[in-house]
C-alpha cells in the first residue's frame, strides 16, 4: 500500500528513528528515504536535506546498477522538492542528468526514461526554455510513448498536455502553435 500525506510523514520519522542507530547503511538509506519523501510537500526545506543526506549515504554505499536505478529515484524526489523551495535551476540541472542516465541504463523507449523526460520538459518550460521543451517532447518523449505505452495511456496524454500548455505559455507562441495547442 502507497501512503501519502501526514501518514507517510508519520512513518518516515518512525523509520528513521527506529533505523537511525542501526549499522546497516541499507536500512538506514531506506527510512530516510521515506522520510524524504513524506516531507517533499509539507516541509519541502527540511525534505532538501534529508534527501541530500540520503543521496550521499547510498553512493557512499553501493555502486550495482540496481543501486543506480534506486539513486535515480532519490534524485527525482530531490528534484521535486528543490521546485518546491524555488530551486528551478538547481532542480532543472538535476532533471537533465536524470534523463540522461535513463537513457543510458534502459534507453529512450522505456517508461521510467519517458517520466524523467516528461519532469525535465516541465523543468525547461518553467526555466522559459519553450523550444528545447517542445523539441524534447515532440522528437523523443512522444513518438517513445506511443511506440511502447499506446496512445491512450496516461503517460502519453500527460505529454501530450505538456505540449500544449508548453506551446500556449511560450511568449513568442504563433497562432498555428495555439492551434496546434487547441487540436491537441
Amino acid at each position: 500500500q502507497r501512503f501519502h500525506g501526514p501518514v507517510l510523514l508519520a512513518l518516515g520519522w518512525a523509520g528513521w528513528k527506529t533505523y537511525l542507530g542501526r549499522p546497516e547503511p541499507g536500512v538506514r538509506a531506506s527510512g530516510m528515504g521515506v522520510l524524504g519523501r513524506g516531507l517533499i510537500n509539507s516541509r519541502p526545506a527540511e525534505g532538501v536535506s534529508v534527501l541530500e543526506a540520503n543521496l550521499a549515504l547510498v553512493k557512499r554505499y553501493s555502486d550495482s546498477k540496481a543501486n543506480r536505478r534506486n539513486t535515480l529515484v532519490l534524485q527525482a524526489n530531490l528534484a521535486n522538492c528543490l521546485v518546491n523551495v524555488g530551486r528551478q535551476d538547481e532542480a532543472l540541472a538535476l532533471r537533465r542528468g536524470i534523463h540522461a542516465e535513463c537513457v543510458a541504463l534502459n534507453g529512450v523507449s522505456h517508461e521510467a526514461t519517458i517520466s524523467a523526460g516528461s519532469n525535465l520538459a516541465i523543468s525547461l518550460d518553467c526555466a522559459g526554455l519553450w523550444d528545447e521543451s517542445q523539441s524534447l517532447i515532440r522528437n523523443q518523449l512522444l513518438p517513445a510513448a506511443r511506440r511502447t505505452l499506446g496512445h491512450d495511456k496516461h503517460t502519453t496524454l500527460s505529454l501530450s498536455q505538456n505540449l500544449a500548455v508548453s506551446l500556449q505559455g511560450n511568449p513568442k507562441c504563433t497562432r498555428e502553435d495555439l492551434l496546434e495547442a487547441e487540436t491537441i
